[in-house]
């Protein structure tokens, strides 16, 4: 079992204990972290405390991170789209509508069941329910994934995901016009305080950072890029939500009535890169937008024309 040691500075000071660890260990769900101070894994200057216990300056936090779980989800034959993959990594193209991992609701038809089936050696650091699973993109938005395949190459994604040296940039289709052509929203998220099934940009959530440019206006509508300097659940959801122009189809944070028959927002993950955890080498893979996406982009060329 591997030990972490953390000496609480003023920065710190007030925070929460498992928002903390979340911070710290950024491929790691908030609820796995609440899940382990639970098991008494993590302690407080040698005591055990609460996931809502505030941190002290002075204080010293010890995590005992667990050895790997064997993984047991069992492998689905469901198609896959695999763009590159080698002994260290696999890069996917999700589609829309597939769960990435197996959780209360969706324990099957996920991407780790479909993965589990083409290959057995997933990375498992994120234990029995997410193998391989360095960063996630919701059900309902499409795109592209690298999932590790040993536990050497998911720390080396993970860490340029806590630096914010991975690319990631996304095609979203927006509500309304924007008028700037490019910008920035640094507002920080955290759960919504009432609505606890949804994200809000809130005083103290965690930091989260998109930058944006416009690709093209319609009539009701604007086309734009958004590159991920963070990754925060919802980010992008709800960053734009924030500015007034939610995503087309989104069913939490959008417009409540839809002129597009739509199975959830559109958003599509199209560039993914990162240095390869191996050989070094940066790699960068890019994707179409799926038929859907075009399909109403083509109506609202059409729009246009009229």
């Amino acid at each position: 079992m591997e030990s972490k040691e953390f000496l609480i500075s003023k920065d710190y000071e007030g925070m929460r204990l498992d928002v903390f660890l979340s911070s710290r260990f950024e491929e790691k769900s908030r609820s796995y972290i609440q899940g382990l101070i639970k098991r008494e894994d993590v302690k407080v200057n040698g005591k055990l405390k609460k996931s809502n216990y505030r941190l002290r300056h002075g204080d010293i936090v010890i995590f005992n991170i667990p050895e790997a779980v064997p993984l047991d989800i069992a492998g689905e034959d469901i198609p896959i789209e695999i763009l590159y993959e080698d002994k260290d990594v696999i890069v996917v193209n999700k589609p829309q509508g597939m769960v990435v991992h197996p959780a209360p609701g969706n324990y099957n038809g996920t991407l780790v069941n479909a993965l589990l089936n083409h290959c057995k050696d997933l990375s498992g650091i994120n234990g029995v329910t997410r193998p391989g699973i360095v960063h996630r993109i919701d059900k309902d938005t499409s795109g592209i994934l690298v999932v590790a395949k040993n536990d050497l190459a998911h720390n080396k994604l993970a860490e340029q995901l806590k630096n914010h040296s991975m690319t990631r940039i996304y095609i979203a289709l927006l509500e309304g016009v924007l008028k700037d052509e490019e910008g920035t929203i640094d507002a920080p998220l955290g759960r919504h305080p009432v609505e606890r099934i949804k994200m809000a940009v809130v005083p103290n959530g965690r930091n989260a950072v998109t930058h944006y440019r416009v690709l093209k206006r319609y009539p009701s509508n604007t086309l734009v890029e958004c590159r991920l300097e963070t990754g925060r659940t919802h980010q992008i959801r709800v960053h734009m939500a924030h500015i007034g122009h939610p995503l087309v189809g989104d069913p939490v944070y959008g417009y409540k009535k839809q002129k597009f028959r739509l199975k959830g927002q559109m958003l599509h993950a199209k560039k993914l890169g990162f240095i390869h955890p191996s050989t070094g080498e940066y790699m960068e893979f890019d994707t179409d937008l799926p038929e859907y996406f075009k399909k109403i982009l083509e109506n609202l060329e059409k729009q246009l024309k009229q």
